[in-house]
This record gives structure tokens, C-alpha cells and sequence, in this order.
């Protein structure tokens, strides 16, 4: 299973300098094995929102959830400690500290282009990697 962080979605919806290797990637693993946080969800409706981007909201919303199998995933209330703890241990900002324990408590590889990940006892790894390791 591959967490997707927030900034490999928003390099691909705005199609930023990576955006075609995001795209490869996408289409290269299977939508069962990819995961996307609440928190996620809910920052790119932010940033999308700001630009004004509903239809690509709504699109993305509704390729992500009803064309395809991804799997939103959440942490309970019980995590936060956990996630503060994260934060002072990795010196990360709450919105990474959340991927963080998300990937842990999933079992899952963490798919970012954040190095602040870098600093913690979790590989991070990016969609061109997974790429070179897939037959």
C-alpha cells in the first residue's frame, strides 16, 4: 500500500514541474493499493478552492472515490498524541507529522516529494522510484 501526500496529488491537478511523472506513476499502480489521507482530502479542497478550481475539485473528488478504489484513511482522536510526538521527535509541521502516523498506523510507503520526511525513520519514496522498481 503507497500513501500519497498531499504535494504528488497538487503536482499533478496543477500541473506543476513533476506532473507527468506523477501522471506515470498514477497510471502505473493499481488504485487498490494507494491511500489518501482526510487531511489531504481536505487540504487540496483548500487549495483548489483558493484558486477558484471547483470543477477540478469536484473532478478530482469524484475520480478519486467513485471511478476508481482508492482508499481514504483517517486517525482517530486517540492518534494526536502520537502525532504530537511526531512532530517534536522529526522537528515536522502538524501536516506531516499526520502523513507520518498515517503511514505507520497503515503500514503503508509513504509517496512524497517533502524532504522534511527525510528526517525520519520512514523511507520516503517518489513516484519515479516506485516506477524503477515495478517490472
Amino acid at each position: 500500500m503507497y500513501l500519497v501526500d498531499t504535494n504528488v496529488w497538487l503536482e499533478r491537478l496543477l500541473g506543476q514541474q513533476r506532473d507527468k511523472e506523477v501522471q506515470r506513476f498514477l497510471e502505473r499502480v493499481p488504485p487498490d493499493q494507494l491511500l489518501v489521507t482526510d487531511f489531504t482530502l481536505h487540504s487540496i479542497a483548500v487549495v483548489l478552492a483558493r484558486l477558484q478550481e471547483f470543477e477540478l475539485l469536484e473532478r478530482f473528488v469524484r475520480d478519486l472515490f467513485s471511478s476508481s478504489a482508492v482508499r481514504l484513511i483517517n486517525l482517530p482522536p486517540e492518534a494526536f498524541p502520537k502525532i504530537v510526538d511526531t512532530m517534536q521527535k522529526y522537528r515536522l509541521d502538524f501536516d506531516d507529522a499526520y502523513q507520518y502516523v498515517a503511514a505507520r498506523q497503515y503500514s503503508a510507503h509513504l509517496v512524497s516529494f517533502d524532504r522534511d520526511f527525510d528526517r525520519t525513520d520512514l523511507t520516503r519514496l517518489e513516484p519515479h522510484q516506485l516506477m524503477e522498481q515495478s517490472p
